[in-house]
């Protein structure tokens, strides 16, 4: 039988927010050059809060293929595109209006769904299955890469501790009307979509995300959002931090070669 137990989560920690910045763009071109020499195509998601900015050491790197990138969210706000809270907004601001990515390659969720969460799910989720459905047979879509952060909760994308999604199994797409951080409404990628994903990335930063860190890494079996992203056998999971996130941290590190 083949093996499906999940690799080791590979930690990985920088002095510097420099440093940690500039490893996770190589990381990301490393990871878009064996998707576009496979398949011509590069697929990520994203997640918001300080990760679009942690992003910005891609501007301007050699490598970068953004015409081949196809970009989905890994979970939004159900605010405008516009709107301050938008993860949407955020990484435009940040980092697609400052590179030639085809608008087209961005997928946004539609807000004109707004007041009906499970038809903006499902406009969603048709978004997927026209990225991935005739390419990969497999159940869930297949991401090359999913960026994601963590907050002090343990939750990532919007998967919040003890919420009932945790335990969803079938949807791609789902959505949160109760959100313990504002706003309330979102949509996220479920666990089963995640953990299909080839990589995995967390990006984690500052001594405020010292002690969730040191649960998620030391204590997985308390079953925290974080703690529960584990990429299917033949995926691999990665945490880039920086050393004041990883200060309480015992789980053992790997160096990133540049």
């Amino acid at each position: 039988m083949p093996n499906t137990t999940p690799h080791p989560p590979v930690l990985c920690s920088f002095a510097t927010s420099t440093e940690l910045c500039d490893a996770v763009a190589h990381f990301i071109i490393k990871a878009q050059k064996e998707a576009v020499e496979k398949k011509g195509r590069f697929s990520v998601a994203i997640s918001g809060g300080s990760l679009p900015k942690q992003l910005n050491a891609l501007i301007g790197k050699a490598g970068v293929k953004w015409d081949k990138w196809q970009v989905f969210y890994a979970d939004e706000r159900v605010v405008p595109l516009d709107h301050p809270d938008s993860n949407h907004k955020l990484c435009m601001d940040e980092l697609f209006s400052k590179v030639p990515i085809p608008a087209d390659n961005i997928h946004p969720i539609d807000p004109s769904l707004a007041d009906d969460l499970e038809e903006l799910c499902d406009a969603y989720e048709k978004e997927l299955i026209r990225e991935f459905a005739q390419k990969d047979s497999a159940r869930f879509p297949i991401f090359d890469l999913i960026l994601l952060g963590v907050g002090p909760d343990g939750h990532t994308a919007s998967l919040f501790p003890g919420h009932a999604l945790l335990t969803e199994e079938d949807r791609w797409v789902a959505y949160i009307e109760d959100s313990p951080k504002p706003p309330p409404k979102r949509v996220t990628l479920t666990f089963p979509v995640i953990n299909h994903a080839a990589r995995v990335a967390f990006v984690a930063s500052g001594e405020g995300k010292a002690d969730t860190l040191k649960t998620v890494l030391d204590k997985p079996e308390e079953g925290l959002p974080a703690s529960r992203v584990r990429p299917a056998h033949p995926g691999q999971l990665y945490w880039f931090c920086d050393d004041a996130a990883v200060s309480k941290v015992e789980y053992p590190r790997t160096q990133y070669k540049l």
